[in-house]
């Protein structure tokens, strides 16, 4: 268990230095909208939806398992 603290805590400290060092904004286009913010927003977002993304995958294969 104390592994698994350990990574996550080593993620959390790579997160955090790539989110010191990109400020900059960042403009992106989704079809006709076009989106700019700074990536310090949008690095955290893109994190947080790859985690809900992977668990709720998850969370439905194991319920097709059952």
């Amino acid at each position: 268990m104390k592994f698994k603290i350990l990574i996550v805590v080593v993620l959390l400290v790579l997160l955090l230095i790539i989110l010191v060092q990109n400020t900059q904004e960042v403009v992106f286009r989704i079809f006709f909208w076009t989106i700019s913010m700074s990536q310090v927003i949008l690095v955290p977002l893109a994190v947080l939806l790859g985690f809900l993304f992977g668990y709720f995958v998850r969370r439905t294969e194991r319920g097709r398992r059952k």
